[in-house]
This record gives structure tokens, C-alpha cells and sequence, in this order.
């Protein structure tokens, strides 16, 4: 059981040490990614730019990746694949074109057209237009979805600990959303519904890490009434170091394996997560953990202000 300890028992990191550089570089990466969104931009996917949705039965199962490249040298911009229910059942996604609606008319039909020669006997279940309207109502939707978890987990963390818990991981998720978001404006990633669903569920994970590093810091509040709040947050944040780095660990490698033979229909969502869990992780020993230090949860007894741990 020895070769499988990721972290030493008894390792005791001081954390704390570098949180004002910790701070001040997340601090200056949520400038970064708020600048890249408001001069790149989101690379919205079909879900919220609008497009053409065509749903298919073929008479054996279709092989994606000769769908995918014969409908992609058509130069019809970005076609997505998605498999649903039965093996032979297909979804294609295409974006809007530029042009009204006889544009996308020709396009549809050229669409049709290669799947015709792909599949003899094609049943074609349905060919529906999503308009810039539904686009921007999933937009609006996807964004209210996020700040209303958001918003439960600050009031869940404020009747579970103290007020001063709850600013610390709003905060600290508001970071990895944020960081999560700068990384797709930078490479320009595909932004669709599953990366909505992505960063619900990264709000999530980091919350449940945080909790942990937040009960044990409570506990140990209680256990170690001399000790400065410094020093409490660094004995906190190395008692339950083993179970968040087995916690990323084990959750990575899921996700990996998903990355790497999951396709390229889910590796939006699959990089989103492996971002989220790596910035998770960081913000819970590096964000959420020092923020204490600012906002200084009370201590329910009497003793002497620590000048250390007070950041300068």
C-alpha cells in the first residue's frame, strides 16, 4: 500500500508561504481571461450560433469518422456527428452559414445529397432550422444556470461555516469558471451546451474540495485555539493534502482515458473538466484556503491578534 501513497504521511507543506504570489497571479490571470473574452470572444458552436439540425436512420451503423470527412470536404463550415439511441441512428449539426434562408437551403441539400450516395435507403426523422432567437435564449439560459449554482453553493456554504467561508469559495469558484472560460477564448475551443454542462460540474468538484478544506480548518480552529490562523490554515491544508491530490489523480485519469478514445464530439467537454479539476485543485490550496486571511473567520474565543497572520 506504500507504492500507491501519493503524498507522504506526515507531510506537512507550508502553503501559506506563497499565497500572496498564489493570489496575485490568479488574480492576474481572471484580468487576462476577462480581456481575452471581451476581444476574442466565446467560439460559439452550433448550439448557440444557430444552424440546421438533421436527424438520420441508416440501415447498418455509420462509420463517423467517413461521414465526417466526406461531409467536411463539402466546405459547408463546421458539421458536427452525434450518436443517439440505436447504433444507426445519427444527428448531424451544421452551423449557420452566412446568408438567408435559401443559403442554408442549398446547403441542407448538398448535406442530403453525399448522404444519399453514403447510405442508400436513408430515413431522413426530421430537418429543423435553429435561429439566432433559440441561440441566444441558450446563451441567456446557460449563463443563468452557472450564477444560480453558483449563488446555492455561497448560501450553502454560508449556513454550513460562517459568512466569511462563503465569500472565500464564491470566490474561489468565480476563479476556476473564470480560468475555465479564458482558456477556451485563447485557443478558440468549440463552446457548446456540454461545456455549460463542463463548468456546472467543475463548479461542483471544486466545491466539494473546497468543503473538505474548509470542515478542517473549522476543526482545527477549534482544536488549536493558539495557533495563528496562518498557521492553522497550513496545518489544515497538509492533513488533507493526500485525499485532494487522490481525489484530482484518480478523476484525471478517468478523464483522459475519456479524452483519448472518447472522440472528438466530447473533447470540448472532456478538456473543459481536465481544466476544471486542475484549476479546482489549485484554487482550493492557493485561493479559497488564503482568502481567510483576508476576510478572517471569527475564532469563538478570546486571545491576542497574531501579527502573522495579518498579510502585509
Amino acid at each position: 500500500m506504500k507504492l500507491l501513497r501519493l503524498v507522504p504521511a506526515g507531510l506537512r507543506v507550508p502553503f501559506m508561504q506563497f499565497h500572496k504570489v498564489a493570489v496575485s497571479i490568479s488574480a492576474a490571470l481572471l484580468v487576462a481571461s476577462a480581456v481575452l473574452l471581451f476581444t476574442n470572444g466565446l467560439n460559439f458552436g452550433i448550439d448557440f450560433r444557430g444552424g440546421t439540425l438533421i436527424e438520420i436512420e441508416t440501415a447498418t451503423a455509420p462509420d463517423l469518422g467517413r461521414v465526417r470527412d466526406e461531409l467536411n470536404s463539402l466546405g459547408l463550415g463546421d458539421i458536427s456527428l452525434q450518436e443517439f439511441g440505436a447504433a444507426n441512428d445519427l444527428l448531424i449539426r451544421m452551423a449557420l452559414l452566412p446568408g438567408d434562408e435559401a443559403v442554408q437551403q442549398v446547403a441542407v441539400d448538398q448535406v442530403q445529397d453525399a448522404l444519399n450516395l453514403m447510405f442508400p435507403g436513408i430515413e431522413y426523422r426530421r430537418v429543423e432550422f435553429v435561429g439566432p432567437q433559440v441561440s441566444g435564449e441558450l446563451i441567456e439560459k446557460g449563463t443563468q444556470a452557472v450564477l444560480v449554482a453558483i449563488l446555492l453553493m455561497m448560501v450553502y456554504i454560508w449556513l454550513r461555516f460562517e459568512w466569511q467561508f462563503g465569500v472565500g469559495a464564491v470566490i474561489a469558484l468565480v476563479h476556476d469558471v473564470g480560468l475555465t472560460i479564458g482558456l477556451f477564448c485563447l485557443f478558440q475551443i468549440d463552446f457548446g451546451l456540454p461545456v455549460v454542462a463542463a463548468l456546472l460540474t467543475i463548479v461542483g468538484y471544486s466545491m466539494n474540495d473546497t468543503v473538505v478544506v474548509y470542515d478542517r480548518i473549522r476543526e482545527n480552529l477549534r482544536k488549536f485555539k493558539q495557533e495563528s490562523m496562518l498557521a492553522i490554515i497550513d496545518r489544515s491544508l497538509s492533513d488533507t493534502l493526500s485525499r485532494t491530490i487522490m481525489t484530482s489523480v484518480t478523476t484525471l485519469l478517468a478523464l483522459a482515458a475519456l479524452y483519448v478514445f472518447g472522440g472528438e464530439v466530447i473533447a470540448p467537454f472532456v478538456l473543459a473538466m481536465i481544466w476544471g479539476v486542475l484549476v479546482g485543485t489549485y484554487s482550493s490550496l492557493f485561493v479559497a484556503a488564503p482568502l481567510l486571511l483576508y476576510v478572517k473567520p471569527v475564532r469563538n474565543f478570546n486571545d491576542e491578534d497574531d501579527k502573522d497572520e495579518t498579510p502585509a
